[in-house]
């Protein structure tokens, strides 16, 4: 069985406490950022923070190393731009991933718009409970963390069950209120904890579900139909990266990038638009000392291995067995235990490992050694 253990995910009204002060998560409304909160959260960043902006793969943002003595300003500030709900309830539930390819005169904006507008309509559901809003040309979120989506077919919006191949055909108008009732359908199942488990344990959703959705690989920094994806080193913006492309609006992706509505933003040195940079191919924590959960120093030894990462491989470097940043299961996962590092080739912190107690040097030249095992 797997030692994986899990924390709870910070919002900017129930910050969670670090090595470093408190983190805060931002939830963007309808999955949109203006420049004026791009240069808000610099601010933000630079006066209270650690001096960066990180992006997640819920498409969100957080704010780090924030003291307790600040959060009342930070606070006050989130509100003023538009980034902070009125109570911590309302903050949990709009937990809402939508698609950053959507174009004007399509549904995606009006849904999210209506969804937030409902979720005083849903039941108490878990706290990583999310909907996914993903009717743009296609669906692009199918690999992102979502519990109920409402997605394109080939012939209009479908809803589907996370688990399910296939959704029910729903009008534009209808989709909200199903996704709500389907909500309260979950919410009455016994222990259920996310859709996924449910129906792969054999739970069953009352949906006619005979429509598959049309499916679109995820976004790589470079072009992208609505400007240029963006993507920041291990997913830390720094501030004065984050204000050089503060030029138009910004659309947060689960793929730690920012979609921003311009065919050629500013270029920056910690703003990725190449998509074969080996920066990407590594998925990091911030570790020791900033978290108190790590007992490995992580940032330092992913930029030294990242150009030893061959192209479509991931390394996962873990400050501890929890695995904050990559859900999903990596082609080389380090996992940091009592001062070093556990090694394990395709799998997840937590699982049991292939080698034990290993240091920066020892990973180093086993990255490097043409005879050791591939990746």
């Amino acid at each position: 069985m797997s030692g994986r253990v899990k924390g709870w995910c910070p919002g900017a009204l129930t910050p969670m406490p670090s090595g470093d002060g408190l983190v805060l998560r931002v939830r963007p409304r309808s999955g949109r950022l203006t420049p004026a909160q791009m240069l808000g959260l610099a601010d933000l960043a630079e006066r209270f923070g650690d001096g960066a902006v990180t992006l997640t793969s819920r498409a969100n943002l957080q704010l780090r190393a924030v003291a307790p003595a600040d959060l009342e300003a930070v606070q006050a500030d989130l509100r003023r731009l538009d980034l902070i709900d009125t109570d911590p309830a309302q903050e949990t539930r709009r937990n809402i991933l939508v698609s950053p390819i959507w174009t004007q005169g399509d549904p995606t904006m009006a849904l999210a718009a209506e969804l937030a507008a409902r979720l005083a309509e849903l039941p108490p559901l878990p706290a990583k409970f999310g909907f996914a809003i993903d009717t743009g040309p296609a669906a692009i979120l199918t690999g992102a963390s979502a519990d109920l989506r409402i997605e394109r077919s080939s012939s209009g919006l479908i809803l589907r069950a996370e688990g399910m191949a296939r959704g029910e055909a729903v009008p534009d108008a209808r989709a909200v209120t199903r996704l709500i009732a389907l909500a309260h359908w979950f919410a009455a199942q016994p222990g259920a904890r996310r859709m996924g488990l449910l129906v792969g344990g054999g739970a069953r959703p009352p949906l006619a579900a005979d429509a598959a959705p049309l499916t679109t690989p995820p976004l790589r920094p470079g072009p992208a139909a609505p400007g240029t994806c963006v993507a920041a080193p291990f997913g830390r913006m720094a501030t004065d990266a984050l204000r050089a492309i503060a030029v138009a609006p910004a659309r947060p992706t689960p793929w730690r990038s920012l979609v921003i509505e311009a065919a050629s933003p500013p270029r920056h040195p910690q703003a990725i638009t190449d998509p074969d940079d080996p920066r990407l191919r590594v998925a990091v924590c911030v570790g020791k000392p900033r978290c108190s959960s790590a007992s490995v120093e992580t940032m330092r030894l992913a930029r030294d291995l990242a150009p030893l990462v061959p192209p479509g491989a991931v390394l996962h470097v873990a400050g501890c067995a929890k695995g904050c940043a990559h859900p999903r299961p990596a082609d080389l996962v380090l996992t940091g235990r009592d001062g070093h590092f556990d090694l394990l080739r395709g799998g997840r912190p937590g699982d049991p490992p292939q080698r034990r107690s290993l240091d920066p040097a020892d990973i180093a030249a086993l990255l490097k050694d043409p005879h050791a095992p591939s990746l």
